[in-house]
């Protein structure tokens, strides 16, 4: 798993080199294989291996994150320090962090990555960064520690998103049924809307939010 972990974490960290490492391996292989057989259909290898290596440039900080969140061990970490760099992505600076891996048995690590090369578990088309200062949910493989999962979902940070995203329809159909309280279909939206934010979220929502819902709901209930 340690040389597993390595190579994923080229993949995710150092996606240009990875793709000239694979170019240059498909090129000796395909040579190889066209000497050997004498067929030069092998030479398509080279052609895969360019193609391959220009898609992990978007997409090897989530294999990365597949990899480690299958295989790894869990650990915290804490962002100690981060500065914007000179590269933009999607018109936003990209960052590099630092942070400080703390491992199942209580070592301290050094890691680092940056926007672009951070992997992130669950998979989602947001890059959920945990601030600065706060602990998180990281996987990690033993003996490879400067690689890590940041698992946002089992982060405070996280499970916050989480409930900010569900809470908008909440919100939504609450401003539905206040622009018309006497609309049936507004009041069963809403309804239906707390009954769904309730049953995912009781356990990990701020408690006054939970009471204030739980109550809206009651009366919402009593005007059947």
């Amino acid at each position: 798993m340690i040389v597993l972990s390595g190579f994923f974490y080229a993949l995710a960290h150092h996606p240009f080199w990875s793709w000239l490492a694979l170019v240059l391996l498909a090129l000796a292989a395909s040579l190889l294989m066209v000497r050997w057989t004498g067929k030069a259909r092998w030479m398509l290898l080279l052609l895969a291996a360019f193609i391959g290596g220009q898609l992990n440039i978007f997409t090897g900080h989530i294999l990365n994150a597949w990899f480690l969140n299958a295989y790894g061990s869990r650990g915290t970490a804490v962002i100690v320090h981060s500065e914007l760099t000179n590269s933009t992505l999607n018109d936003q600076y990209i960052s590099d962090y630092w942070a400080v891996l703390r491992t199942a048995d209580g070592r301290d690590v050094k890691i680092e990555f940056d926007t672009m090369s951070a992997s992130i578990y669950p998979i989602r088309n947001e890059i959920l960064l945990p601030p600065q200062g706060q602990r998180f949910v990281v996987k990690y493989v033993p003996g490879f520690e400067r690689n890590v999962a940041i698992m946002s979902d089992e982060s405070d940070y996280g499970r916050r998103w989480v409930v900010a995203q569900a809470r908008g329809p909440v919100d939504r159909a609450a401003a539905q049924l206040a622009a018309s309280p006497d609309n049936p279909e507004f009041v069963e939206e809403y309804r239906s809307e707390l009954r769904r934010f309730l049953d995912q979220h009781r356990k990990d929502a701020d408690p006054a939010l939970v009471v204030r819902f739980e109550r809206e709901l009651g009366e919402l209930e009593q005007r059947r």
